[in-house]
């Protein structure tokens, strides 16, 4: 976490990657397979689980909310819901830590109980902002305090929630699936509207915890007072955490690079076909859905990129992979332009000025806009890049080994265990030179 000692990367050169590999589980269905399992009526066995510093930060939660979970062993645990009104009141407030998901999707959770809440988190959580989900909250009939905006956020409980229709004014499934947990408790009938695709994960587990959730267009529809029913559950391997490799293998896998059983949710794999568009070779191999979720194997193989414009559509399909992204057009030969990628602003960091500021110091032209950047491609060197704490910033620049022409310091790499623990292994597995460092 963001508050913990500063560590680094060190990350030389590498001439190839290559093999199979496999990523940890995925964090938003882990989180919501949680959240979800702790209200149903009955136990939900999880496996595949995420055992993440942010997914623990949930399940820690829902602990003091009075629900008992095993612990997670072998990325399997169990839940025992405590049903719509089991959920009891923490004397403590709620330690989100550094995860912004929890918070929000808690928000929802929580808003409808009949007993006060109060959401915290670590450093960089307490910047982010929350309005955009109390304000639809507030309208359903919840007592949401924030402070400017800002953690700590204040739910009052004991409030009567009804349905309401909201038009999202951004994409946002965090916001969305706030909206729907919420909806859970509310008298009559909530209709959520995106102005763009974004992740269904929300949606998909519903169903499969009995709850009827309908979609027609861009709006989603749940009926209130509908009770979850406990299940087992599988998680696919995490597509966020899978978009490093992909990139790794655009960049480096001359033999081809291969990671096996990655969630392919198509409100999530926008960045493969951004990938395509610069001129990418990759093959996606379908397997059996799990969970709801479709499930493949993605294979990766090195050759010439090409800069491009990504079309703005794509981009609430790919928020999370955006950072590797940047990466692959500093490799490709020509200009990449990026638009309508805003969202980045209010990550773990200000993802657009942390990635502008990394790339300019190993050597990339760049110009940051107010929602993108424009990117000249052509190759960097080595230097040292500030993750600011942010995960995936650490994660991306890692990437960026494969064609520097010198070693890579990263430095305040410690929130990658947020939601990709043990990185730094599969990084070596699949060829990097990385190597953890004492930061300055």
């Amino acid at each position: 976490m963001s508050d913990s000692p500063r560590r680094s990367f060190r990350v030389d050169p590498a001439a190839s990657v290559g093999g199979e590999l496999t990523v940890p589980g995925d964090k938003s269905i882990s989180h919501r397979a949680l959240l979800m399992g702790a209200i149903a009526e009955g136990h939900t066995h999880v496996t595949g689980f995420l055992a993440s510093e942010d997914c623990l930060a949930t399940l820690r939660a829902l602990r003091q909310l009075g629900v008992s979970i095993t612990e997670p062993r072998a990325h399997e645990l169990v839940i025992d819901g405590v049903g719509a009104e089991g959920l009891r009141e923490s004397r403590a407030p709620l330690d989100m830590g550094n995860a912004g998901t929890a918070m929000r999707l808690f928000m929802g959770l929580l808003c409808g109980c009949n007993f006060p809440s109060r959401l915290i988190g670590d450093a960089s959580l307490m910047r982010r902002p929350m309005e955009r989900v109390a304000r639809p909250l507030r309208l359903m009939g919840a007592r949401i305090d924030t402070q400017a905006d800002r953690p700590p956020v204040m739910l009052h409980g004991g409030c009567e929630l009804k349905g309401i229709d909201y038009d999202l004014p951004m994409a946002s499934a965090q916001v969305k699936s706030a909206i729907l947990l919420a909806a859970l408790r509310a008298q009559g009938t909530t209709r959520v509207t995106e102005p763009a695709p974004t992740r269904d994960h929300t949606e998909r587990m519903l169903s499969a915890y009995g709850v009827t959730c309908q979609r027609q267009g861009a709006t989603v529809t749940l009926a209130g007072g509908q009770t979850l029913r406990g299940t087992n559950l599988q998680v696919p391997g995490d597509f966020s955490s899978a978009a490093f490799f992909i990139v790794a293998g655009c960049l480096a896998a001359t033999s081809g690079l291969k990671i096996c059983r990655v969630g392919v949710n198509p409100t999530r794999t926008g960045l493969l076909d951004m990938l395509r568009l610069m001129g990418a070779q990759i093959t996606v191999t379908p397997l059996k859905p799990i969970g709801g979720e479709p499930l493949a194997d993605i294979s990766v193989r090195a050759g010439p990129l090409k800069g491009a414009v990504i079309p703005p559509d794509l981009v609430p399909l790919a928020i999370d992979e955006l950072p590797v992204l940047f990466i692959a057009a500093a490799c490709a030969t020509g200009e990449t332009l990026v638009t309508g990628a805003s969202e980045l602003r209010v990550k773990e960091s200000d993802r657009l000025a942390v990635m502008a500021e990394g790339l300019s110091a190993l050597g990339v032209r760049c110009e940051l806009l107010a929602d993108g950047i424009r990117i000249q491609g052509g190759g960097l060197h080595g230097g040292r890049v500030d993750s600011h704490g942010d995960h995936r910033v650490a994660m991306a620049f890692a990437m960026a080994s494969l064609r520097a022409s010198g070693s890579i310091q990263i430095e305040d790499v410690a929130n990658v265990a947020t939601s990709f623990p043990g990185f730094d292994a599969v990084a070596r597995q699949a060829g990097l030179a990385l190597s953890e460092v004492d930061g300055p």
